[in-house]
Formats: C-alpha cells, sequence, structure tokens
C-alpha cells in the first residue's frame, strides 16, 4: 500500500517538474508582437513548436511525460500529459494533462490562462485560472471551490514557470527565487546552479547544467539537468525527497513541430 500511495503522490506533483520549452532560432512567434520588446523579449520569441517525450521511473514503476508547445494568436501555449506505463498501469488509474497559455511581456512570461485535470488522485480533481495583469489578481477554481488571490509581483502557474526558467537559462542566468500558485496557494520557489557534467539519455549524449528547484520548507528538491546545444532543454530530471533518490525521468525523443 505504501508503494501505491508514493505513486499517487508523484503523478500528482510529476507535472510541476517537467515541463520544459525548447529554443532555436529558426522559429519566430505571431508577426503581430510589438516590435519594441526588449532583448529578453527577443529571446523568447525564438521559441520553438516541438514535442518532447520523458520516460519516468518509481523504483521499478514507469510512466511516460509528453509536452507539446505551440505558437498561438496570443503567444505560446504549452500542454503536459503524464500517464502511468507497464506495471504502474495496474496502482494507478487514469492521467494527469496540464495546459497553459501565456504572453511575453517587460522581459519575461506572463500566464493568462491555466488548467489542469487529475484522474490519477483518489478523487478527480479540476482546476481552471484566469490571469488578470490589469487587475494583478487571479480567480478561478478548484474543483467547485472558487478561489481569488492578489498578485504581488511575477507570478507563474504550474507550466508557464518552466518557461520563465528556460528564459532566464537563455539570458544568462535563473534567478533565486521564483513565486508559483500552486493550487489555492502562492509559494516561493528556491532556485540555485549545482554545475555542469556528462549526461547520456536515450536521445543521447550531453554536458548539462544543473539547476535545481525546491519549495520553501519542502524536502522535496528537484533537479533539471539542461543542455545548452538543445537551448536548455532538460534531458534529465531527478526528484530527492529526504536525501533519496525517489523519480527519474529522462528524454527519450524531441521532435521540433
Amino acid at each position: 500500500m505504501q508503494r501505491i500511495y508514493q505513486l499517487r503522490f508523484f503523478w500528482k506533483y510529476a507535472v510541476i517538474l517537467m515541463v520544459a520549452p525548447a529554443f532555436a532560432e529558426s522559429v519566430g512567434p505571431p508577426t503581430d508582437v510589438d516590435n519594441s520588446l526588449d532583448s529578453a523579449d527577443i529571446a523568447l520569441r525564438t521559441l520553438t513548436p516541438h514535442v518532447a517525450e520523458y520516460k519516468v521511473k518509481i523504483s521499478v514503476l514507469s510512466g511516460k511525460m509528453r509536452t507539446e508547445v505551440k505558437v498561438t494568436e496570443n503567444g505560446y501555449s504549452a500542454k503536459s500529459e503524464l500517464r502511468a506505463s507497464g506495471l504502474a498501469r495496474l496502482f494507478v488509474r487514469g492521467d494527469v494533462v496540464e495546459h497553459s497559455t501565456f504572453m511575453i511581456q517587460d522581459g519575461g512570461v506572463k500566464p493568462l490562462h491555466y488548467e489542469s485535470t487529475d484522474k490519477i488522485s483518489k478523487k478527480d480533481k479540476q482546476m481552471s485560472f484566469d490571469f488578470d495583469w490589469a487587475e494583478n489578481r487571479v480567480t478561478g477554481s478548484v474543483n467547485s471551490n472558487p478561489v481569488t488571490l492578489i498578485l504581488d509581483g511575477r507570478v507563474h502557474d504550474r507550466v508557464s514557470i518552466q518557461y520563465e526558467l528556460m528564459l532566464d537559462l537563455l539570458n544568462g542566468e535563473a534567478g533565486s527565487e521564483y513565486s508559483m500558485l500552486d493550487e489555492d496557494e502562492l509559494k516561493s520557489l528556491q532556485i540555485s546552479n549545482v554545475g555542469n557534467k556528462k549526461i547520456k539519455v536515450p536521445f543521447g549524449k550531453f554536458t548539462a547544467v544543473g539547476i535545481q528547484h525546491r519549495k520553501q520548507e519542502s524536502s522535496r528538491i528537484t533537479t533539471l539537468w539542461c543542455v545548452e546545444e538543445l537551448n536548455f532543454l532538460p534531458v534529465l530530471i531527478e526528484q530527492h525527497r529526504d536525501g533519496k533518490l525517489a523519480v527519474r525521468a529522462v528524454l527519450t525523443q524531441y521532435q521540433p513541430t
């Protein structure tokens, strides 16, 4: 039973850890984007629509993660799907799907809409939020419970925060702290650079930089091993809990679309 609870805990939160964009110089956003955007905006305008797939493993049990990034009329759209595979399907039902739309403004990522459907937890959970930057507030719901929060500075949903991190890496360095909407709370995410190491995954061999993040006062630490020649796409994702490796995900496929 403990293994089943661990699986459900992982599937519930793993999407937060693994959604990540890929960038390239060949593809830009819609042509009606304001030409007065600063240098950080120009960097993210090179985001490449793509599909990426990861193999996820907890002990002997496994799953699959698929992410897709598209250009939209208002900016960008990112979707992530996580589902159990193999033996894990005997213990874990359903999947987790998260979707975020966001724009680039004032040198960074600003989420517009976020929604999530979780069919893996004991009870299905649905979340939907709209970000109103003119009024500096976010409104939405967790299941049937309404949520309204005041935004004090830049805040991200559980998907768009990864794109902000990638944007900062592209422009030189990630910040040390980010603010994230996690269900009905605003939480602080602490970031640190743990250096470089050589990585071998099914998609290839790389030298990667390790970017760690953790929620304030959490025992879970996640490390994204990001590769510069793939424009800082994570090729390996590891989560440690209480100092022990709990989750590992490796890049198996990447395809610009």
